[in-house]
């Protein structure tokens, strides 16, 4: 296992792939730990890297986590059956915005995916919060640039930290949930539904 992640370290910074930061999945790890947490919902896969990292935090844990892009998608499938975790780990190769979930709850969905549509994967997939659940949000730092808009060249760049301030102003201004912010890693947000009855 250790060397398929490894590997799969080296492949992400050959092939210039986003994963998660190491402290970033500690932490994650850990909550999964001290919460129990069982059905987790990952919003982007990449190359499996977190997925098999949460599968890991814990022997109950199930995940199913969404990947648009075909290459990833392969990439992931071929890494979680590396790790023998696909009897654990579900990819769906899918857009997000357009997976329909009916059925299903989760105890921690996690948000890393396109910074653009943060909101909008937000609003379609808190409806499938188990009571107590959580959403756990990567990169609200975005490389330091959401707090250095200055050193910002492009105007594509500009795009995606302005969104991301956006995320922040909706997780502040969202009344059904708390939200912490946590200087981890890339920068990360946990929200807690306020009313668990809903």
């Amino acid at each position: 296992m250790k060397e398929v992640i490894m590997e799969m370290e080296r492949y992400a910074d050959t092939n210039n792939v986003p994963i998660i930061d190491v402290e970033s999945i500690k932490f994650i790890m850990k909550y999964i730990k001290l919460n129990n947490v069982k059905k987790v919902l990952e919003i982007g896969t990449a190359i499996g890297y977190s997925a098999i990292l949460m599968a890991n935090a814990s022997l109950d844990v199930e995940i199913t986590t969404i990947e648009r892009d075909e290459k990833r998608y392969r990439e992931a499938v071929k890494n979680i059956k590396k790790c023998s975790l696909d009897k654990r780990i579900e990819v769906v190769y899918n857009d997000a915005l357009e997976v329909n979930l009916a059925g299903y709850k989760y105890d921690l969905i996690f948000i890393d995916a396109a910074k653009g549509s943060y909101i909008k994967f937000f609003e379609k997939f808190c409806h499938y919060l188990n009571p107590g659940g959580v959403i756990i949000t990567d990169n609200l730092k975005f490389h330091g640039l959401v707090n250095n808009k200055a050193s910002i060249k492009t105007k594509s760049l500009r795009g995606i930290v302005d969104r991301i301030e956006r995320y922040i102003e909706f997780l502040n201004n969202n009344q059904d949930f708390i939200t912490k912010f946590y200087d981890i890693g890339d920068g990360l947000s946990v929200s807690i539904r306020k009313n668990n009855e809903k």
